[in-house]
């Protein structure tokens, strides 16, 4: 087969079709069927790419489902300071009969975005209290702003903290916010501490690489759903914190155990909970409104999977109407 002739679907078409309100649920299935050993989604494979870049490799494959798929995600500071989102990469999409490539999406990462940020929106319906109001979320990028979306859908927010390292970006995000929830108050944090204090829902979704949230922030009846710290060398949430969380769960308890967090902490994953097995209810959510929650996400080949079949059914057959075109990292300008 000629490069040509390749089946292939660039971004725009991709991000025009799907939004992560469309894979909430199959997104919700598909980490559940992962909890209970179904199919195979292998370790990530992780490759620094010089200082100011990283690869990763998923793959996943689920019975009675007409494809697998593998997805190469790559994120390079030069594509932002050439006015791009640092973040890239295809997903490849095989029917599961025969092996033969039927499609490579080349979606600059939104299916990542989404996929991630349905993922959050599931540990909030769980996790948090369901009275939960205010919301502090730590990072200005893409994840920052589809985690905001995330919960809003699931919880009664009425506020919105922004904290992040360039002004610039905070106002950014709060006026994407803003454009599609005017209903809530947006401020700006001068630290993450401030941002933390009083908040029922914390979202850290930033590249940090040392620990940015300190024990003493966390207040009973708090959530928190961490999702920057994807690899070995990141970490949001202190020691301490993970300490004193009442319950941790975990997207995989294998890659908890070497990538973010947890790892970083010397944890044993294999005592916390999955979300999938918290979403299939052969483990407990929030037990009690006092309960200190965490979840940790690394992201799993069968969240692309599962985000992957949505968008090539709605490509194939048409996306549903819409008032606007869905969330992506186009709404803030960056998906650092």
């Amino acid at each position: 087969m000629s490069p040509s002739a390749l089946p292939h679907v660039g971004p725009d078409a991709i991000r025009a079709a799907v939004g992560y309100e469309d894979v909430l649920e199959p997104v919700a299935q598909a980490l559940a069927d992962y909890s209970r050993g179904m199919g195979d989604s292998p370790v990530v494979v992780f490759a620094p790419a010089g200082r100011d870049g990283d690869v990763h490799v998923k793959s996943a494959w689920l019975p009675g489902r007409p494809v697998f798929t593998v997805k190469v995600a790559t994120w390079f500071l030069e594509r932002s300071r050439r006015g791009g989102t640092p973040a890239s990469g295809i997903i490849a999409v095989f029917d599961a009969e025969t092996g033969d490539l039927r499609m490579l999406l080349e979606d600059e990462h939104h299916i990542s975005d989404i996929r991630t940020a349905a993922a959050g929106a599931l540990a909030a319906r769980t996790l948090a209290r369901p009275d939960s109001a205010v919301l502090a979320v730590l990072g200005t990028g893409v994840q920052a702003y589809l985690q905001v979306l995330a919960a809003a859908h699931e919880l009664p927010l009425r506020e919105v903290r922004v904290w992040g390292r360039n002004a610039d970006r905070v106002l950014r995000l709060t006026a994407a916010v803003m454009a599609r929830h005017p209903e809530l108050h947006m401020q700006a944090a001068a630290d993450p501490r401030r941002a933390c204090e009083g908040a029922d829902v914390l979202v850290t979704a930033t590249a940090s690489t040392e620990p940015l949230v300190e024990s003493a922030w966390l207040t009973p009846g708090m959530h928190v759903t961490a999702v920057g710290a994807d690899d070995p060398s990141k970490a949001e949430l202190s020691p301490d914190c993970l300490l004193k969380a009442d319950r941790i769960v975990v997207d995989s308890r294998e890659l908890a155990g070497i990538h973010g967090d947890l790892a970083r902490a010397g944890m044993d994953t294999a005592e916390h909970a999955e979300l999938g097995e918290v979403l299939a209810r052969t483990a407990p959510g929030r037990s009690d409104n006092a309960e200190i929650t965490v979840c940790k996400l690394i992201g799993l080949g069968v969240q692309d999977l599962a985000a992957a079949e949505v968008t090539l059914r709605y490509l194939d057959d048409g996306a549903p109407s819409r008032k606007r075109p869905p969330a992506s990292a186009k709404d803030v300008g960056s998906a650092g």
